[in-house]
């Protein structure tokens, strides 16, 4: 995909094999920032001459339109509409793959804890145990490898639970953070468990288990819990609903032309190529972000900032689906077909990291 090729571009103009060249989205479908050049820049030197050397072996790349720098020293890359365009069959074929990159090769992670967060007892234990588990998942699919650290032995059972009204305690051990200390031990953590749903298995029974896991993935470190009653709402408002939703219009595109013997063939990449400001290219350079989120999510800890760039993801869908030239399906080219099925893939290989479904229909 785009900016894992990019990535690699970037670094190699830096020479070098690895590292972050911290990209960004600059202004335009099929635009890439990075400063980089700011971090090689040594003491006394203009990040704008390390920018423009960058710059001028990146233009020799066939699918770079321009390489320049903006601002006080950022590398800004865009390339051939034609690359952005060929995304809506290149993530299709790719299928799950089109999330991954090799942006962590080289680093290790923790296993992930084997809890069940949708059965913790409380939400600051089940989003700290899903957040281990999606951390490890993202970091993997971006390249990094699993390793089981030393577990430290649980405590001592205390003789009855410490939250009121709770009885019959049940002691569980789950990393309290999925990165080890110096010693390479990984902390554990007690919870108690009573003989009563807690509130994150009350809420599975309401608003059920992809709603809640994916209110959970969403969850900034510390922020408050999700109420159910917003999480199980069928409205576009509910990012919940919204990233799901998102995938079944995609898919329901596609399921009304295969009705009407229409399939994705005979791709001209330069029919969407020249919709320049087009919903259809903001949706290809949504999409294009895809390994990047994965990979940035990763190194940061923060599954939540990955479900954040899927409900950007969803949005993008639901306004590229809604225009007239997917609502009229007798008539769809074969190009709009391509770019469903790309959203399709790419919300559902995203869903499938979180460990939620991609429903066809809704």
């Amino acid at each position: 995909m785009i900016t894992v090729e990019l990535r690699r571009a970037i670094l190699a103009a830096a020479g070098r094999t690895d590292g972050d060249p911290q990209l960004r989205p600059a202004a335009g479908p099929g635009r890439y920032a990075s400063s980089l050049p700011f971090r090689l820049t040594a003491p006394g030197q203009d990040p704008r001459a390390v920018a423009a050397g960058m710059a001028a072996r990146l233009e020799t790349e066939p699918w770079i339109a321009t390489a320049e720098v903006t601002g006080a020293g950022y590398l800004t890359v865009t390339v051939i509409p034609d690359a952005l365009a060929a995304l809506a069959v290149r993530i299709p074929r790719a299928g799950p793959a089109c999330a991954a990159s090799d942006a962590l090769r080289g680093r290790t992670v923790p296993d992930p804890p084997s809890a069940d967060p949708l059965t913790e007892p409380t939400w600051p234990r089940a989003r700290a145990v899903l957040a281990a588990q999606l951390t490890a998942r993202l970091a993997a699919t971006a390249g990094a490898t699993f390793f089981s650290p030393e577990r430290r032995p649980l405590p001592a059972p205390a003789p009855e639970s410490p939250f009121p009204g709770e009885t019959g305690p049940v002691v569980a051990a789950v990393p309290a953070s999925p990165v080890p200390d110096e010693a390479g031990a990984v902390a554990t953590a007690v919870a108690y468990v009573s003989a009563e749903p807690g509130p994150v298995v009350a809420a599975v029974d309401y608003a059920g288990p992809d709603a809640v896991r994916f209110a959970l993935a969403r969850m900034a470190p510390g922020a408050a819990a999700p109420e159910p009653a917003l999480v199980a709402r069928h409205v576009l408002a509910n990012p919940a609903y919204a990233v799901r939703y998102a995938h079944a219009a995609a898919a329901a595109v596609l399921r009304w032309a295969a009705a009407l013997g229409t399939s994705p063939a005979g791709f001209r990449s330069r029919l969407l190529a020249e919709l320049s400001g087009s919903e259809e290219l903001a949706l290809l350079d949504a999409a294009s972000w895809l390994p990047e989120r994965v990979a940035v999510a990763a190194r940061r800890g923060r599954p939540d900032e990955f479900a954040g760039y899927l409900e950007e993801l969803a949005a993008r869908t639901i306004d590229t689906m809604n225009t007239t030239g997917f609502t009229t399906i007798s008539s769809i080219s074969s190009e709009r077909l391509w770019l469903a099925d790309a959203a399709r893939t790419a919300l559902a290989a995203g869903l499938g990291l979180l460990g939620v479904g991609a429903p066809g229909r809704l």
